[in-house]
């Protein structure tokens, strides 16, 4: 593992039993305004500020088995992880729902084996992958990573994957690539949310070439020692920890290095609110909401967002001399 990875203390990881009863998100499933204000991690119509807390929902909890176990109790810096129900049983995935607390249990019909991923464009050796072949390839770490949503509020995971630098080595992007595509699997058999025509499906997202060879930026095959379920983007998935959570693409079936700064589904959705680089930056708010603090699931206060989610030694060089009000 590199040198340059920030070790996280386990206590800033939170707590399943309060990421599972968080607040539902959609406030009015019929509003287009609310529709596209929903991003992968995306801002709560509830509350300009973020979630408020734990509500009364009583939407179904998946049950993902007994509590696994971290290699550590919280990140590096002291704050403890979320539990695994939690993790698992809010999430966004707008594929199957905009509904937080109803992904899990419309998600598990999804297939995830086999699997392959096509890593081509603008390399020298494109090839296809299962992710057998991943975890073959590369050591998988566990790395305890803050998550901080858009809408403002955040976690703490323990990701299991690799860093996405060494794929990027093996099919060695030529000259000309720039930028690196991603995209979600398209499976409208199994995905009733691709019905919604807010959306220019499949999920594409995308990254400098040098925000993907960062040591920080994972691809991702699991969290607390297990294998990613179905509403975490099994069965491999993007972790950028510096960026806002939509960055973070799940159930990716495609990777290409590309010449031109690819369009995002939310920059297309909405790109007025969301921008191509979505670094969390508490001095930039959102149209709608301020970003300079946020609800960690679990706590019933609220703490000061920071800048690069923390992470700012290990990513700040790389928007050296961007306008990050403009760059947003």
């Amino acid at each position: 593992m590199s040198s340059n990875y920030p070790k996280i203390p386990a206590n800033e990881v939170t707590p399943e039993h309060i990421f599972l009863n968080r607040r539902k998100f959609m406030v009015g499933a019929g509003s287009a305004v609310g529709a596209l204000a929903l991003a992968a991690c995306a801002p709560s119509l509830t509350s300009p500020a973020g979630p408020a807390g734990p509500s009364g929902d009583s939407a179904a909890v998946v049950d993902t088995g007994p509590e696994p176990v971290a290699g550590a109790a919280t990140d590096e810096l002291g704050d403890p992880l979320n539990t695994f129900q939690e993790i698992t049983n809010y999430n966004n995935f707008y594929e199957f729902t905009v509904d937080k607390q109803a992904v899990a249990r419309l998600s598990q019909d999804m297939p995830t084996s086999p699997w392959s991923v096509a890593v081509g464009g603008l390399v020298n050796n494109p090839g296809t992958y299962s992710v057998e072949d991943f975890k073959s390839m590369y050591d998988i770490e566990e790395r305890i990573y803050r998550l901080r949503c858009v809408e403002a509020w955040s976690m703490v995971i323990p990701w299991l994957g690799f860093p996405l630098r060494q794929l990027l080595e093996t099919v060695e992007p030529t000259a000309e690539a720039k930028y690196v595509r991603f995209e979600t699997a398209y499976m409208p058999e199994h995905m009733p949310g691709l019905k919604s025509d807010w959306y220019e499906w499949p999920y594409v997202e995308g990254l400098r070439l040098d925000e993907a060879m960062n040591d920080l930026t994972l691809i991702s095959t699991g969290l607390y020692g297990r294998d990613l379920l179905p509403q975490s983007g099994a069965p491999i998935r993007l972790v950028v920890p510096w960026k806002y959570g939509f960055k973070s693409i799940k159930s990716i079936v495609k990777i290409d290095l590309v010449a031109e700064q690819p369009t995002s589904l939310w920059m297309a959705a909405a790109g007025n609110e969301y921008g191509f680089y979505a670094n969390v930056n508490p001095e930039v708010d959102h149209p709608r909401w301020s970003q300079g603090s946020e609800r960690r699931i679990g706590e019933t206060g609220r703490r000061p967002t920071l800048m690069f989610n923390g992470y700012e030694e290990q990513v700040a060089y790389l928007y050296e001399g961007m306008d990050l009000t403009a760059n947003y």
